[in-house]
């Protein structure tokens, strides 16, 4: 089984936050084996290999199945 996703862009952003002024996030653009282009933004806690990974897996998958309906 070939890739679930492919991470196309990683951009760096700020956004106000409520409670603590600025606040860094990275947008990822990934392409899912589907071929579905999706935006996830991802808070600048979550910005590891490991904790990103899992989150960008089950968006793509999400896609692929709503695209398979």
């Amino acid at each position: 089984m070939g890739a679930e996703y492919k991470v196309l862009k990683i951009m760096e952003m700020t956004r106000m936050a409520e409670e603590r002024g600025l606040e860094k996030y990275y947008r990822h653009t990934i392409k899912t084996k589907g071929g579905t282009i999706l935006t996830i933004d991802i808070d600048e806690k979550d910005f590891t290999e490991d904790k990103a990974a899992p989150i960008l897996l089950k968006k793509a998958q999400s896609a692929d199945k709503i695209l398979a309906l």
